[in-house]
């Protein structure tokens, strides 16, 4: 790993998101790059997309068709591991239950004292693009995570992306991952073309509502630039970590929370913050002897000596990280003054692994410093709020006189005529 130390002293937030800019993987080729594959998924739709398709992902065999045998997520399901489908219905279950949990079925009905009442309810949303990623691995959580809200939240259309192997095959435990939440359109597709045959529309891939999940930065610079055509989760990837020790901590534990991280590939940031020198010390001699297992070598590892504790919560909250341990005593308190972590593991045996599969949160978060102003992937991406107005006679009576004012004021007399002749008639 790439390790750095510095001291934080409760330096200004802007200057610190400077730094993690800085510590992030240069994105302005990414985005010219994701503006060139947008118009080719625009202008030549399934073509572009297969083609793309068999450059990045399926090398082995070009690919003639997007869409996977609906009958495949059910059949992959059958033939899965019978203790593999248990963890995975397991985390099904669990992530359905929080899920559930946030959602509010019943329209609020606001009376107000003119008269007029303001109804407001919720929709879900037509369709939703899912994205799991693939490449490095399969991820079957990531189709949980992000379906099971979906459908909590009553969409009717689940659509999933997820980049084939070599030989242009999504991966089996992904596709029985589907089979699990009932997924029956899937296609074999991945990164920045998949978001925009999501979002756009191709001759075979009707355009979604939503397009939500994790993914690499070609996949989340994508979801931007679609954003308007259509509503998005957040910024989510690559992963993050930042972890608070103190002379409790077990350095074994918080090293390989650290190293299961880098897993996920090098370009997510790790933070390890501490008062005490020697523990960071301990998890610096920790993490090199179990990052040997894994590849390891770009991922940067920044170790922060802290003058209190108190600065590790000034810290979390201007460096707004996707994960937070508090691998610390009174971790559950101090998680309480956390304002813009994506998700807080409070405790020592809070693991951030425990989150990413069966613990019943969910894994896609925000990155990136996104955390200021979203939080984790839930029903609520896929609802969407509808206000319903009644302005009865005697409600407009009272309130015309004040439209008028206002809209002479803004240089709309006409908005104040349409108020006044319904008073008028009251």
């Amino acid at each position: 790993m790439r390790v750095r130390r510095f001291e934080w002293e409760g330096a200004d937030e802007t200057a610190l998101r400077a730094r993690r800019w800085a510590e992030e993987e240069a994105l302005e080729e990414v985005t010219t790059s994701i503006n060139e594959i947008e118009a080719d998924v625009r202008n030549r739709g399934d073509d572009a997309v297969l083609e793309m398709t068999a450059r990045f992902d399926a090398t082995e065999r070009r690919p003639t068709s997007l869409r996977v045998d609906p009958d495949a997520p059910a059949a992959a399901l059958a033939a899965l591991d019978p203790e593999l489908r248990e963890s995975l219905e397991l985390a099904a279950a669990n992530i359905r239950l929080v899920a559930e949990a946030q959602v509010d079925e019943e329209p609020r009905m606001v009376p107000l004292p003119q008269g007029q009442t303001v109804r407001i309810r919720e929709v879900a949303a037509s369709a939703a693009g899912l994205y799991a990623p693939g490449g490095r691995a399969a991820y079957p959580s990531s189709v949980l995570m992000c379906a099971i809200p979906a459908q909590v939240a009553g969409v009717e259309r689940l659509v999933l992306a997820s980049p084939p192997d070599p030989r242009g095959r999504v991966y089996p435990v992904v596709l029985a991952a589907a089979g699990i939440c009932g997924i029956s359109e899937v296609y074999a597709m991945g990164g920045a073309q998949a978001i925009f045959a999501l979002a756009h529309g191709t001759q075979t891939i009707k355009r979604v509502a939503v397009v939500a999940g994790p993914g690499n930065n070609w996949v989340q610079e994508a979801k931007k630039k679609a954003f308007g055509f259509v509503g998005i989760d957040s910024y989510a990837g690559p992963s993050e970590l930042m972890l608070v020790a103190d002379k409790n901590t077990d350095p074994e534990w918080a090293a390989l929370d650290l190293c299961a991280q880098a897993e996920h590939g090098g370009g997510g940031p790790l933070l390890v913050g501490a008062v005490e020198t020697s523990v960071l010390n301990a998890i610096t001699q920790a993490v090199e002897r179990a990052a040997r297992r894994i590849d390891a070598e770009d991922a940067p590892l920044a170790l922060v000596q802290l003058p209190s504790l108190d600065a590790a919560v000034q810290l979390a909250n201007a460096y707004s990280p996707e994960h937070l341990e508090l691998l610390i005593e009174g971790a559950a308190t101090m998680a309480e003054r956390v304002t813009t972590a994506g998700c807080v593991f409070a405790g020592q045996h809070s693991a951030t692994a425990f989150g990413d599969y069966v613990a019943g949160s969910n894994h896609v978060l925000p990155t990136l410093g996104a955390g200021r102003f979203s939080g984790p992937l839930g029903p609520n991406v896929f609802r969407r709020k509808i206000a319903t107005v009644e302005v009865s006679g005697q409600a407009a009576a009272k309130l015309a006189p004040h439209v008028k004012t206002l809209a002479e004021a803004e240089g709309f007399p006409v908005h104040g005529e349409s108020a006044m002749i319904r008073a008028k008639d009251a």
